[in-house]
């Protein structure tokens, strides 16, 4: 039985034309497994945002096919992605993007109240717990820290449930150990919660804890760790990704 959530099959994109067209990205091709974390790593210009964009909808591949959930959303029309990206979908992104209006609560309740969905507090709250943040639900944004903040976009990526939850850069904007507090939430909402996490990173620590690490250059696929063996602690890391971390721009 195939339990990919996400596949790309020969993905390129390409912007411009002619001899100025920038190929970001070249014929990749990737499967990745439902409960598990997915490291994407490359020096700048690798085409990293290009693939966690065309992976989770927001842009579309000049050719080839992304399946995510078994449904081919390269073909889908913008308002079938629309819908696709506020239910199966969700992000969390180095800026945190919450809305300093709302309490805490109401910013990890957003997706469902942008989808029309009920709200369901209980699920927020229990979320909330569980990224360490019992008792802030009705603190605003600018009352928490960059880590906090970061904790609440966590919470938020996962009141849907999605599919998948794709993390832009999300320690980039921390200092270490904050950093690695939030890759452990990563971490457990794959081991404890059964999420798939694709993550694009600058960060060397990421690679320890990721099941799998995929590197790009210049637009192509050129190393893949295949399933490594990060354990739900962090001691045990793969092999494959130790070589990796060293390579890391």
């Amino acid at each position: 039985m195939n339990n990919n959530v996400l596949e790309l099959e020969r993905v390129s994109r390409s912007y411009g034309r002619g001899e100025r067209a920038v190929n970001a990205l070249c014929e990749v091709d990737v499967q990745v497994p439902e409960r598990s974390l997915t490291a994407v790593i490359g020096p700048s210009g690798s085409g990293k945002s290009t693939f966690l964009q065309c992976a989770a909808g927001l842009d579309r591949p000049t050719s080839g096919v992304v399946r995510l959930g078994g449904r081919v959303i390269s073909e889908m029309s913008e308002r079938s992605l629309s819908r696709l990206r506020r239910t199966q979908v969700g992000f969390v992104f180095q800026s945190f993007n919450l809305l300093p209006a709302l309490t805490v609560q109401q910013n990890v309740l957003l997706p469902l109240r942008l989808d029309g969905r009920r709200r369901d507090p209980a699920r927020a709250r229990k979320l909330l717990a569980r990224v360490g943040l019992d008792g802030r639900e009705e603190a605003r944004p600018g009352e928490l820290s960059g880590g906090q903040q970061q904790r609440v976009a966590i919470a938020r990526a996962l009141i849907t449930e999605p599919e998948v939850v794709f993390a832009d850069e999300p320690t980039g904007s921390l200092d270490q150990k904050t950093g690695a507090e939030i890759l452990n939430l990563l971490r457990e909402a794959v081991d404890q919660q059964g999420a798939t996490v694709v993550l694009v990173t600058h960060d060397p620590a990421v690679t320890e804890r990721a099941d799998r690490v995929l590197r790009l250059a210049e637009g192509r696929l050129v190393h893949d760790t295949g399933a490594g063996a990060a354990s739900a602690n962090g001691i045990t890391r793969s092999p494959a990704a130790a070589a990796v971390k060293g390579q890391i721009r």
